[in-house]
């Protein structure tokens, strides 16, 4: 037998993945994908379950090719004290278990913020993919969340300049920020010959850039009767000029039911899409209104005109570079700055610096030499 030594194995380090909501199956795909095509990681999912429904989960992981999830918490829905505080209790159970080498969480859910919490509390060093974006409104429940999350995470990741400039106002150490870009575009990027060859506008009876994409969520819009009765009236007036194709939450068909009567919409009303076919209404709508933060960046990307339906961005790169413009719910200004588009005179815009695809190998580069991965 030889007396000569075996190689030391190489470290692998051990990264625990947190998901709950649709955006955060969008960011956490391309990094899983890039930490299990090196031998220097070994990652670990946790799924929250604060985005229960199949339609917002399940096809996801099937569109994404995102691996089933190692371990799926349940939360459900809830108030955001009921889903942080289940996911905190839970999640901590689990680290206590699997121990890991740091917790990469992503964007500004509810379960952001627990499972951040959950990790420093067992000393358990936090990464946070999507770091300093600031909309400046604190009334925003992701707004509170990004910034407690931000305090105590180890590695920040900033999708643009705005990020870092956010950061160090508040005075985040320079050597913990690290710009990236936006693991969003590297989806996007990667998906996107895959969504044009769908058959979706066939399917809805649509064409290529002959239709208007709707989308609302946020609470500032859909639980306050006044203002959604104000955007509305902004919406049927452009639906009469293009036609308007609305992808539906649930909780905004009710609250759109209460707080207009119940009366019946114009728009052509669809349920909520896969991400695959999502992608390719985006691209090919002729503008897209939304009050979503994610679309803002992944139209801008596209190149679709984009009319955000608030009063304030965490993003504003899409509106100083990009496609996106603000409009609120301001009926006059929403009609005057659509109706200008309509008539030829789209925003022009530019793809922001290093949303080129690869965001995730930039991630795993600096995760792998501030861990020492491989040695």
């Amino acid at each position: 037998m030889s007396g000569a030594s075996q190689p030391a194995a190489k470290k692998r380090v051990r990264v625990l993945c947190v998901a709950g909501a649709r955006p955060n199956f969008m960011k956490i795909a391309p990094l899983l994908r890039e930490f299990n095509s090196r031998d220097t990681f070994e990652s670990f999912l946790v799924h929250t379950g604060q985005h229960y429904d199949a339609r917002m989960s399940e096809n996801f992981f099937r569109d994404l090719g995102i691996p089933a999830p190692d371990i799926n918490l349940g939360v459900g829905s809830g108030t955001h004290a009921e889903q942080t505080a289940h996911v905190l209790m839970k999640l901590e159970a689990v680290l206590l278990s699997e121990r890991p080498d740091l917790v990469l969480v992503v964007g500004d859910v509810n379960s952001t913020l627990a499972a951040t919490i959950a990790a420093v509390k067992l000393d358990i060093p936090v990464a946070h993919v999507e770091a300093g974006l600031r909309s400046g409104d604190r009334t925003m429940p992701e707004e509170l969340n990004r910034l407690m999350t931000d305090v105590v995470a180890s590695w920040l990741f900033t999708t643009e300049a705005d990020g870092e400039a956010n950061l160090l106002r508040e005075g985040i150490d320079p050597a913990r920020i690290h710009f990236v870009g936006n693991v969003m575009i590297d989806t996007l990027l990667a998906n996107l010959e895959r969504a044009k060859k769908l058959d979706t506008l066939e399917r809805l009876g649509l064409t290529e850039g002959k239709f208007c994409l709707l989308t609302l969520h946020r609470p500032s819009n859909v639980d306050d009767p006044a203002r959604l009765a104000e955007l509305f009236g902004a919406l049927e007036e452009i639906h009469d000029r293009v036609p308007i194709v609305f992808p539906v939450h649930p909780r905004t068909a009710t609250n759109i039911s209460e707080a207009l009567g119940g009366r019946d919409l114009k728009f052509q009303i669809i349920e909520p899409q896969d991400y695959l076919d999502f992608l390719r209404l985006m691209a090919d709508a002729k503008i897209v209104l939304t009050d979503s933060g994610g679309v803002q960046e992944e139209t801008t990307a596209l190149g679709t005109p984009c009319f955000t339906l608030r009063d304030s961005t965490e993003r504003p790169i899409t509106v100083t570079h990009g496609t996106n413009t603000m409009v609120g719910a301001d009926r006059e200004v929403i009609l005057r700055e659509v109706m200008a588009t309509l008539d030829g005179k789209p925003k022009a815009g530019n793809v922001p610096d290093l949303w080129d695809g690869k965001a995730s190998e930039r991630i795993a580069n600096v995760l792998e030499r501030d861990l020492g991965a491989g040695s």
